[in-house]
C-alpha cells in the first residue's frame, strides 16, 4: 500500500513547526538510513511512497517528540486538514454544509491512498459513520490523524463541537475501521 507524499509532508511540517528544525532531526535520528534520506530529500505532494515509511516515521514521531502519547496523531491530521485542505484539496470544502463534505468521503480517501476504500452514511442532519475497507496496511497512529482530519476539516466546513470516536479498529484486531461523528 502507497500513500501520496502530502502526508509525509504534513507530518514533517507539523513537526517542524511545533518542535523546531531540531525536532525534526531528532525524529529523523531513530529512522533507517534509507527512510531517512527518503524524508530529507525532495517530497512531491503529488508523489506516492511506500505506507511503511510513514508507519516508521509516526513510530518516531510518537517517540521522540510525542513522548509515548498518541494523541499528537490527532493534532497532526488537524494541522493536515489545515494545510491540504486550505490548499491543494480546498475544491473538497463544502462551505457551510458538513454532510456535502462527508458524502466526498470515498473520494477524498482516494487523495491520500492509493488501496482499500473508506465509505461514509449520515445516521442524522449532524451525523454518520466512516468505515474504512480492504487497506492493506493500518496503524493506530494513522486512525488518530484520520479522526483529527476529519475533526478539523467539519470545524473548517462550519460543524461546531465535533466529536469522533473509533469503535472499530484493524490495529486491534477488527475487520475495519470504523469511526462515529457528530457536530452540532
Amino acid at each position: 500500500m502507497k500513500i501520496k507524499g502530502n502526508i509525509l509532508i504534513s507530518r514533517r511540517d507539523f513537526v517542524k513547526e511545533a518542535y523546531g528544525e531540531k525536532g525534526w532531526e531528532d525524529v529523523l535520528r531513530v529512522l533507517p538510513e534509507a527512510d531517512r534520506e527518503t524524508l530529507r530529500g525532495m517530497i512531491s505532494n503529488l508523489g506516492w511512497y511506500p505506507f511503511e515509511v510513514g508507519k516508521l516515521l509516526d513510530e518516531a514521531i510518537v517517540r521522540v517528540v510525542g513522548k509515548g502519547d498518541l494523541k499528537i496523531f490527532e493534532q497532526i491530521g488537524a494541522a493536515s486538514a489545515q494545510q491540504n485542505l486550505s490548499t491543494v484539496h480546498k475544491l473538497s470544502i463544502a462551505a457551510g454544509d458538513p454532510q456535502a463534505f462527508m458524502a466526498k468521503t470515498p473520494v477524498i480517501y482516494k487523495l491520500y491512498y492509493d488501496l482499500g476504500r473508506r465509505e461514509y452514511e449520515a445516521t442524522g442532519p449532524t451525523s454518520g459513520v466512516v468505515t474504512t475497507y480492504d487497506a492493506e496496511t493500518f496503524s493506530t497512529a494513522d486512525c488518530m490523524t484520520v479522526i483529527g482530519w476529519f475533526k478539523h476539516a467539519l470545524a473548517m466546513c462550519g460543524a461546531k463541537n465535533v466529536v469522533m470516536t473509533e469503535d472499530s479498529c484493524r490495529a486491534s484486531g477488527a475487520e475495519f475501521c470504523r469511526y462515529k461523528v457528530h457536530w452540532d
